[in-house]
């Protein structure tokens, strides 16, 4: 069982930056391919970004490529979503997940969830 726990949310104008944080309990954790998903309100929580156990390899959704890095510590058991260019459309609710070390981190499937951290983006 890893436990995830976020922070680096807040408000920000459009246009601004974010650095969004995940720390994990598990002392394995750079066994564990992870994850950042959001969840806008009335909408169904969607795919940002994913990272494998390295950190060598990244995917993400095409509404924030090129805008969003997803990167991780594996010293410091912490994975990071950094937000450049913020516009309305992307507030919501980051989640952080984690997969079970026997899938591939291209499959986009996670086992374990934090509680998630709100990001608001004004116009």
């Amino acid at each position: 069982q890893v436990a995830l726990v976020e922070s680096g949310g807040g408000l920000v104008q459009a246009g601004g930056s974010l650095r969004l944080s995940c720390s994990a309990s598990e002392r394995t954790f750079s066994s564990y391919p992870m994850g950042w998903s959001r969840q806008a309100p009335g909408k169904e929580r969607e795919f940002v970004a994913a990272i494998n156990r390295s950190g060598d390899r990244t995917n993400y959704a095409d509404s924030v490529k090129g805008r969003f890095t997803i990167s991780r510590d594996n010293a410091k058991n912490t994975v990071y979503l950094q937000m450049n260019s913020l516009k309305p459309e992307d507030t919501a609710v980051y989640y952080c997940a984690a997969a079970n070390p026997r899938r591939s981190w291209q499959a986009y499937a996670y086992d374990y969830w934090g509680q998630g951290t709100q990001v608001t983006v004004s116009s």
